[in-house]
């Protein structure tokens, strides 16, 4: 009986807190490939192993498409300092990524001159999304959960765990997304506590 109200205890514990406790493996969702707009298949975690890396579901034809201004500006200011923005052209809301993915980078290179990573086209909504969003879908509110739309931003660390995720309206320039970038770039675990960053970041 005692055994019994202890596991009826513990189970209620793990209810309230919102689920299972999650393992670290859990947390890690760059363990998965993506194939890049060049028809290559990148391994996440070995590409962008110890990168900061900024997820962004993209479309062509959306209201928050001129964030891809912002999201150059961001790599740039960044990428030396250790971040990589990673594009998924997305056709999922009201069909506004509708093109080849030929056609995608070429107006992303033409109009916005995006020098980060662009991959093929994904999924990112229902049973067949990509692997890589069914993980980060998975991750606990509010680092988780399934985009609501297009430009939707998730912030991954240096060890590959979300730390936070962005709405579509986020700017990526001047406001908490860069100050978020700045901090998570600031994290070395390799470095110890008291680790620098070597430039000051911008």
């Amino acid at each position: 009986m005692m055994q019994f109200l202890v596991a009826s205890f513990m189970a209620g514990m793990i209810l309230a807190s919102g689920g299972v406790e999650r393992s670290a493996s859990d947390a890690f969702v760059l363990d998965h490939k993506a194939m890049s707009s060049e028809g290559n298949e990148i391994d996440l975690a070995s590409e962008y192993e110890g990168k900061v890396v900024l997820v962004v579901n993209t479309a062509s034809r959306c209201g928050y498409t001129r964030q891809y201004e912002g999201l150059q500006e961001l790599y740039e200011t960044y990428k030396d300092d250790g971040l990589v923005v990673l594009a998924f052209p997305c056709n999922d809301f009201r069909g506004q990524e509708p093109g080849s993915i030929e056609s995608i980078v070429e107006f992303c290179k033409t109009q916005y001159e995006v020098t980060f990573p662009i991959f093929d086209k994904v999924r990112v909504l229902g049973e067949d999304a990509h692997p890589l969003y069914l993980d980060l879908r998975n991750q606990p509110e509010p680092i988780g959960g399934e985009p609501k739309w297009n430009f939707t931003k998730y912030l991954i660390d240096r060890e590959g765990r979300v730390v936070e995720r962005f709405e579509s309206s986020a700017e990526p320039m001047g406001g908490k997304l860069q100050e978020s970038v700045k901090n998570a770039l600031r994290n070395d675990p390799d470095a110890g506590e008291d680790y620098i960053a070597p430039v000051p970041l911008r």
